[in-house]
C-alpha cells in the first residue's frame, strides 16, 4: 500500500508540477491544453485554461485501479495545479501544492503530443513523460 501511495503521489506531484508550468493556449503553437496520460499508464490529467484564460490548471481525472485506495482516490477530480505561466520557448516553471507542501518544477513541451515533466523537492528531482490522449 505504501508503494501505491508513493507511486500515485509521485505521479500527482510530477504531473502537477509540470502542468503548473504549462503555457496559455495559442492557436498557432502547440499547447498542453487537453487530456494527458503518464507513459506508465498509471494516471490521467486534464490541463485547461483558468484564471481568466491567462494561466493553466490541471485536474487528476483517472487513476489505475491497482493504485486506488482511500488516500490516493481522494485526488481524483481535484485540482493538482492552480495557475501556470510560461518561462521561455517550450518551457514553463511553477509551484505545485501537494499534501500541503510546495514543489518546484519544469515542463518541457517536447512535441505537440509529448510533455517531459520534472518535479523537485530540494535536490531530489524526478522526470516523467506524458502523452496526449
Amino acid at each position: 500500500m505504501l508503494k501505491s501511495v508513493f507511486t500515485a503521489g509521485t505521479a500527482i506531484l510530477s504531473v502537477a508540477t509540470a502542468l503548473a508550468l504549462a503555457p496559455a493556449s495559442h492557436a498557432q503553437s502547440p499547447t498542453p491544453v487537453g487530456q494527458w496520460e503518464l507513459a506508465s499508464g498509471e494516471s490521467r490529467f486534464e490541463i485547461f485554461a483558468c484564471q481568466g484564460g491567462d494561466e493553466l490548471c490541471a485536474t487528476m481525472t483517472w487513476l489505475a485501479e491497482d493504485l486506488r485506495d482511500s488516500e490516493t482516490a481522494a485526488y481524483l477530480g481535484t485540482r493538482v495545479l492552480d495557475g501556470a505561466a510560461p518561462a521561455g520557448a517550450g518551457t514553463w516553471r511553477g509551484t505545485v501544492l501537494y499534501e500541503g507542501s510546495s514543489y518546484s518544477g519544469r515542463l518541457t513541451l517536447d512535441a505537440p503530443d509529448t510533455i517531459s515533466l520534472q518535479g523537485c523537492q530540494g535536490i531530489f528531482c524526478r522526470t516523467m513523460e506524458l502523452t496526449r490522449i
